[in-house]
């Protein structure tokens, strides 16, 4: 999914919720349902989602980034710490 339709997809579920039809909680299943797709259908070949899973805030985080080391230093960035462990899973 590209950015445009993800966006055009946000404004429906935003519109739908402004007028009545959906409710906050269908609302925000829906929205985080186009992240999530979104944000593992890149049609660059060289990015890809990572989830951090391991003790601490970085569990659960996922970034954006071109491999496995480069998402580490991404969640370090993030969270302002100087080293994690924490393992990563590509999502697809």
């Amino acid at each position: 999914m590209d950015r445009i339709s993800a966006l055009r997809n946000v404004e429906e579920a935003l519109r739908a919720f402004e007028a009545g039809e959906a409710d906050l909680e269908s609302t925000e299943r829906r929205v985080a349902t186009v992240l999530r797709t979104y944000a593992t259908e890149f049609e660059d070949g060289d990015l890809a989602a990572y989830r951090a899973s391991g003790e601490g805030r970085a569990d659960g985080l996922v970034v954006v980034a071109e491999s496995p080391t480069d998402a580490e230093r991404r969640l370090r960035d993030l969270l302002d710490a100087e080293s994690l462990d924490v393992d990563l899973e590509r999502l697809r």
